[in-house]
């Protein structure tokens, strides 16, 4: 697999699509960062990891409105791809629907949104927009 987050956005993507209640996702270091800023955030209901002794599971509990059904996240969209990578210094960090969706980048300081990044004054590259 030549884009491990491009799959784990698109997984997401499909089962909110399919109105699943849980997605199980193979797990990664930067794959379990990213669920957990999706969580903080609001965006999936619940997860949890599960080792399996070779690479790992991650399941995640998707989040919909009770009554209508609407899904927490609109739009998954990936920007730094492996053909085009895309940085940013602080300057130049990417509001994401005026602030009312996040940027995920990848820094020093770890994985981050751009608020947090904006905070500790760092850049670093842009992973994916989330609203």
């Amino acid at each position: 697999m030549t884009d491990p987050i491009a799959d784990y956005l698109t997984r997401l993507r499909n089962s909110i699509l399919a109105k699943h209640r849980i997605v199980e996702i193979p797990a990664s270091n930067m794959k379990k960062e990213l669920t957990k800023i999706l969580y903080d955030k609001g965006y999936i209901l619940n997860y949890k990891f599960i080792d399996d002794g070779v690479q790992g599971l991650i399941k995640i509990a998707l989040k919909y409105h009770p009554k209508t059904k609407v899904p927490a996240i609109k739009s998954l969209k990936r920007i730094s791809k492996p053909g085009l990578r895309k940085y940013v210094d602080t300057d130049n960090i990417p509001r994401v629907l005026n602030g009312l969706g996040i940027a995920v980048l990848s820094t020093s300081h770890g994985v981050i949104t751009d608020k947090e990044a904006r905070v500790q004054n760092v850049g670093g590259e842009v992973l994916c927009y989330i609203y």
